[in-house]
């Protein structure tokens, strides 16, 4: 795909295929993606499987088609490929010809319509058509697969109770009109959705499957787990005997943690490796569970958690199953490690990690605890391990590459790795990638990228826009299809994005340095960042915004209090009054470990708070904000927005009754590319503002 006009026309950009997710077959001769394509209305995106040659000779070949997209892909043993869809036909026109047989696989009997809720599917991998293995009376969720034994796992929310009448408490609550939730304990939201009435719970696939859909019941591990497996990571064993889960768990006063839990599939008896506990001298966090291919070992992600004091840090660690014992497999490792896998002789395992504006894949070895950094530029994600011990598989992108499939070696340091084909792939871009180094008024560096237009010189400077990152615990290392500084490239604007105090990748007293210091020392490092940036003379040091979403949208409010040297300021998805925030976000106590309560501990609001600044501003403001925001919740935003309004600064406010923390729609995320170019056309081009026509 040519990328000139994929970032010339946003229409182009907005119907971009994109690739999401990876998985390999067991004995690795078989790769399958996730890549999300407009629909034919362009109002929304349809994820669908394609086929991906290990080897790279083969071109990429599309295996799902359906009205309704798929997800979720996971192989058995024998190449069958598992997904989750809500189609209720081949190819969107034939009825399957098994739809009865499957009908009679569902766990009550008030099963929906199948366009209603999702369902799982198998695909042959000797060809023909897909068929449907299980329906329920809610969508399945995730699908897991023994990697030997070929057992099959999979979530979905049931209503509190048996799960075989689960449909059944569902039409009494439809036809009573029911929709109220009675919460008992904190949190209550995640992210953009309620927390209740449903329950994430795990059920194991029993009957003679795969050969018979109709012989296949699910048998449910978790009958009562509360709210323990909402967004917390999963693995099973190879041979299909234990399920490893990062349960959450409720620890008094809205806190809560991650408890690294066996459950024996046989018995559905549980074992907890590691608990969490807040009157813990330290208290940690076990999730993202990995096991070994020869049983012996389970690895996971031990964060420690944070205090007021101390930021949070984290560690892989590994635990021996036959005793229970664990030791830390990083001790030295002064990043932070996500998404371990073991390799296929269980002798190492494998991990990404944000270092120095990447995430590079590390390897460890679990007898000698050497790291060795495999790959050097990049992010990479969905590691798959080969069956063969020298091969690995995953998805690399980067700030100048969006995601693509890779073929690496598994103990070669410091390669490049070997880019298999794939839709989606964008051969040409409207400028260049470059990085820069500034320093810190505490003497620390800090590290940038710069997207330069083409067309940027000393005899043409380009106008600037400073990006700040979310989080605050993240980096700038990928492609990022929200936030894509090449759209910007294209229209002549050159694009900063550092990674100040609080980033991860520089180390954890990076990260310490600005601890409950949000405002004032990611600030500093951010001026010295443009400072470092405007002295080039292919910028124009008179023509320069600021931009930042989530978190980046907190700085850009503080940015606005603090300085007059920016045009206009974009902020996203912001925080405005901590205080306010702190008890209206989605999981009010993580953010208190840091900051603690207001009617507590009112110094470090008032320290950060961007709020207590706002008589200070004076640069013209674009507030942008989604309604169902339950992260940072869209009375952010109207406070916000209202207290410009009353002290006269010249803003505007974007806003989606139906968009979440991102913006996610088609239609919404072009409306919102052609606000924030129109807002800074006018007021640092100097150009006449036109409003998008659809607004």
């Amino acid at each position: 795909m040519s990328g000139s006009g994929v970032f010339d026309d946003l229409d182009a950009y907005i119907a971009a295929p994109r690739i999401t997710g990876l998985v390999a077959s067991p004995d690795g001769t078989r790769l399958a993606c996730s890549v999300q394509t407009l629909s034919d209305d362009r109002t929304k995106y349809l994820t669908a499987l394609w086929s991906i040659d290990p080897n790279g000779t083969e071109p990429p070949r599309r295996l799902t088609r359906s009205v309704n997209g798929e997800s979720a892909p996971a192989y058995l043993p024998n190449g069958d490929l598992l997904f989750v869809s809500k189609r209720s036909d081949v190819a969107g026109s034939k009825p399957q010809p098994r739809e009865k047989e499957a009908e009679n696989a569902k766990s009550d009997d008030e099963t929906p319509p199948a366009d209603e809720v999702s369902a799982l599917w198998l695909l042959p991998s000797a060809g023909g058509e897909a068929i449907p293995v299980v329906r329920a009376a809610s969508s399945i969720g995730s699908v897991l697969v023994a990697r030997d034994s070929g057992a099959v796992f999979v979530t979905r929310g049931v209503l509190p109770g048996d799960a075989r009448t689960d449909g059944a408490r569902r039409k009494a609550r439809r036809e009573a009109g029911v929709s109220a939730l009675l919460h008992e304990a904190s949190p209550v939201r995640h992210w953009d959705h309620d927390l209740g009435p449903d329950q994430t719970r795990l059920f194991a696939l029993d009957g003679s499957f795969p050969d018979s859909a109709a012989a296949v019941q699910l048998r449910d591990l978790t009958p009562d787990p509360g709210q323990g497996l909402e967004d917390v990571g999963t693995a099973v064993s190879a041979d299909g005997s234990q399920v490893a889960i990062g349960w959450r768990t409720a620890l008094g006063r809205g806190q809560e943690g991650r408890a690294l839990t066996l459950i024996d599939v046989a018995t559905g008896a549980t074992r907890v490796l590691a608990q969490s506990r807040i009157d813990a001298a330290e208290k940690r966090d076990c999730d993202e569970p990995a096991f070994s291919p020869d049983g012996r070992f389970v690895v996971c992600v031990d964060e420690r958690d944070s205090d007021y004091d101390r930021a949070p840090t984290r560690t892989l660690r590994l635990f021996e199953l036959a005793t229970g014992q664990s030791r830390d497999l990083t001790p030295e490792f002064d990043r932070w490690p996500s998404a371990p896998v073991f390799s296929a002789d269980s002798r190492a395992v494998f991990f990404g990690a944000d270092d120095g504006g990447h995430h590079p894949v590390f390897r460890v070895d679990i007898e000698t605890g050497d790291v060795v950094r495999l790959t050097t530029s990049g992010a990479y994600s969905h590691l798959c391990v080969a069956p063969d011990p020298t091969t690995l598989f995953a998805l690399r992108s980067a700030i100048d590459s969006p995601p693509v499939p890779v073929r690496l070696a598994a103990d070669g340091p410091g390669q490049q790795p070997v880019v298999l084909p794939a839709p989606g792939a964008i051969d040409q871009l409207p400028g260049r990638l470059i990085e820069i180094e500034a320093t810190a008024s505490d003497g620390v560096p800090v590290h940038s990228w710069l997207v330069l237009p083409d067309d940027a010189s000393a005899t043409r400077p380009a106008p600037m826009c400073l990006w700040v990152h979310g989080g605050p615990l993240m980096s700038w290392h990928t492609w990022n299809w929200r936030w894509n500084p090449w759209l910007l490239a294209a229209r002549g604007y050159a694009v900063l994005m550092p990674n100040p105090g609080l980033s991860q990748g520089y180390g954890d007293e990076f990260v310490q340095r600005a601890w409950g210091k949000w405002g004032p020392v990611p600030f500093g490092d951010l001026m010295a960042a443009v400072d470092a940036a405007v002295a080039r003379p292919d910028i124009d040091e008179t023509a320069t915004a600021a931009m930042g979403g989530s978190y980046g949208g907190f700085m850009a409010n503080w940015i606005a209090g603090h300085t007059d040297r920016f045009k206009a300021i974009v902020t996203h998805a912001s925080l405005w009054s901590l205080e306010h925030f702190t008890g209206t976000t989605d999981h009010p106590g993580s953010w208190m470990r840091e900051w603690s309560h207001p009617l507590e501990r009112r110094e470090r609001f008032e320290l950060n708070d961007p709020s207590r600044h706002l008589n200070a501003i004076r640069t013209p403001m674009l507030v942008i904000h989604g309604d169902l925001d339950y992260r940072v919740p869209i009375g952010e935003g109207l406070r916000l927005w209202s207290d410009l309004v009353h002290h006269g600064v010249d803003a505007k406010f974007l806003y989606f009754p139906d968009e979440n923390h991102w913006v996610l729609k088609p239609g919404n995320a072009k409306v919102w590319y052609q606000t924030v170019l129109a807002f800074l056309d006018h007021h640092v081009r100097g150009a006449a503002w036109v409003k998008p026509e659809l607004l």
